[in-house]
């Protein structure tokens, strides 16, 4: 097959820069610019939305057409007849497991959730009214001195034994930062449940009862961490390889994901939704928010709807919105009802409205994650928390494939505006010192 080259020609300069075109296998094909750097010039592309940093073979997203792919599985596909875990393990391994392979993930999964004793100690030093997020950075990072010098990241068995370390780890954290909020004794993980059963059980449980886990619910919150499980290469996953390619320690390069995340332009936007709704307050005032959205003189924005990558509908929005029903017929919902009916009504105005549909501005992901997560009485603040927990497994999967290959770390270049060099003018403060 021909290789396909593109040629630069610079002003003033003799000749042609011949630059290689890597073919992809779905999706646009990339220039490689590396030889512009032996002809002293570099490409100028702010946050990035022009530049592939890596190739990977995990995930690939189709924006205009609204497509998400796994490995190759359309993600609701996934929804529809997989579980969080065993996506998991498609992201990690590349394959679907066989029924040994699933089994044996899944018993490494729960025997590892619990986290070391002293990692409890952690949290008496944290304010009561600390953000979730706060502590979740910290105590994620803390791991790393818990596992440092039996971890060899060259070796491809200890990074996939870490790996399931810190997905089966990060659901029992977060539950941790929510109970220290609010002043509950933390809950120890059960070997007995699955791992978002697990995951309400330390979130809601407490040591004076037994407690009966909703199935309803449960597969809710197992939707809602699948469909979160990874994105491509958004701000948090790049951290993560960013990060991984100096050889710092994974739960370190997972503590850097966190961070990132937790900007309100990336992991924040189901916490964004519920505020708006609580903002609108009554359905009689839906019409003024509509007619500020559409007012092109006014700053303001309805949250949860169109997406910075999909132009089109967004296909984890269609499978979310179908568990959202679920989860408001079983719960009722009654205390927000007003809440609730005032997102319908939003949703409804959105699919329907010319001005929406025309402009593609459909419900999210985030719009309907935020519904139910609010519905199973899970407050706003651990919504990037579990967004979050959810993520790790892109992360990790990531990580482990930046590490498997050929890799350089990252450096990133700049287009230098500042001074030329200068002198610096001596004597000219009375009394300096020669």
């Amino acid at each position: 097959m021909t290789r396909k080259t593109a040629r630069l020609t610079i002003d003033g300069e003799p000749g042609t820069v011949e630059l290689p075109i890597h073919e992809s296998s779905a999706g646009p094909s990339v220039i490689d610019v590396r030889g512009l750097s032996e002809q002293g010039i570099f490409t100028y592309d702010p946050g990035f939305m022009s530049t592939a940093a890596c190739d990977s073979d995990i995930t690939f997203i189709n924006g205009d057409d609204g497509v998400l792919l796994h490995r190759g599985y359309p993600i609701e596909q996934l929804a529809e007849h997989s579980s969080f875990l065993e996506t998991c393990y498609l992201l990690l391994h590349g394959e679907l497991p066989e029924a040994g392979e699933k089994l044996e993930f899944e018993n490494n999964i729960r025997y590892h959730t619990m986290v070391d004793q002293q990692i409890h100690q952690f949290f008496r030093g944290f304010p009561r009214s600390s953000h979730p997020m706060s502590m979740l950075v910290s105590v994620a990072g803390a791991l790393s001195a818990f596992y440092h010098h039996s971890l060899d990241i060259s070796d491809p068995e200890h990074r996939m034994l870490v790996a399931q370390r810190i997905i089966a780890k990060m659901p029992t954290l977060a539950a941790m930062c929510y109970k220290h909020g609010v002043g509950q004794p933390f809950m120890y993980p059960r070997n007995s449940l699955g791992f978002a059963e697990n995951f309400l059980h330390m979130l809601f449980g407490t040591p004076c009862e037994e407690q009966d886990i909703n199935p309803v619910l449960a597969r809710a919150m197992d939707l809602i961490f699948l469909l979160h499980a990874d994105h491509e290469q958004n701000a948090s996953t790049s951290t993560v390889r960013l990060a991984g390619s100096t050889g710092a320690n994974p739960f370190s390069c997972i503590a850097a994901g966190i961070a990132a995340l937790w900007g309100p332009a990336h992991g924040g936007a189901n916490e964004a939704v519920l505020k708006m709704l609580f903002e609108i307050g009554s359905e009689s005032r839906i019409d003024e928010f509509i007619r500020r959205a559409k007012d092109p003189d006014d700053p303001y924005r309805l949250m949860g709807f169109g997406h910075r990558v999909y132009k089109n509908f967004d296909p984890r929005a269609t499978v979310m919105r179908e568990a959202c029903d679920r989860v408001l017929e079983e719960v009722g919902a009654a205390a927000d009802g007003a809440l609730f009916r005032i997102a319908r009504r939003l949703e409804q105005i959105a699919l329907e409205d010319d001005y929406f549909v025309e402009r593609k501005l459909y419900p999210n992901v985030d719009f309907y994650s935020g519904i139910i997560l609010r519905a199973l009485g899970i407050p706003t603040s651990m919504f990037t928390v579990i967004f979050a927990t959810g993520r790790t497994p892109g992360w990790m999967a990531h990580w482990n494939e930046m590490l498997s290959g050929a890799y350089k770390i990252g450096r990133p270049r700049q287009l230098y505006r500042g001074p030329v060099k200068r002198d610096y003018p001596v004597g000219r403060f009375a009394g300096n010192s020669a």
